[in-house]
């Protein structure tokens, strides 16, 4: 009998920290190279070359002396190493020394750390708006 998937994939995921090897659904390690498109669920981490497309909702982590030259769509994306190409997250974008950046980012929400190069524009999307949820105030007495 085959189960029915209920995971919930409109939705980017958050995170926090830096994905530890046991989290990872996939590794480019140090050495790799790829070429070609790469779609992918869950936290995936480049340490190697890649040229291509990327996109996911979850989250693209490009490691401390990776290359990517990409056009990136994902829900959250992590940069340690080089990105030539433009970045499009639906969560959040975190740019972490020695990343350099060389393109266009768009995303809700946009952390850089000193001693970064990010050399491009930025864009602050609102979140979507199937991510936010609506909070309403009560009346006041009397009203």
């Amino acid at each position: 009998m085959q189960q029915r998937d209920t995971r919930d994939y409109s939705a980017p995921r958050e995170y926090t920290s830096t994905p530890s090897a046991g989290d990872l659904n996939a590794l480019l390690g140090k050495g790799s190279e790829f070429e070609g498109k790469l779609a992918f669920e869950g936290k995936v981490r480049i340490d190697g070359t890649f040229t291509g497309e990327i996109s996911t909702n979850d989250l693209l982590m490009v490691g401390d002396g990776a290359k990517v030259t990409a056009e990136i769509s994902c829900g959250t994306v992590i940069v340690e190493g080089e990105v030539i190409g433009n970045i499009k997250a639906t969560s959040a974008v975190e740019l972490r020394r020695p990343a350099k950046v060389h393109g266009d980012i768009t995303t809700p929400s946009l952390v850089i750390e000193k001693g970064v190069v990010f050399e491009g524009r930025s864009r602050m999307d609102e979140l979507q708006s199937s991510n936010v949820v609506p909070i309403y105030a009560s009346a006041e007495p009397g009203e």
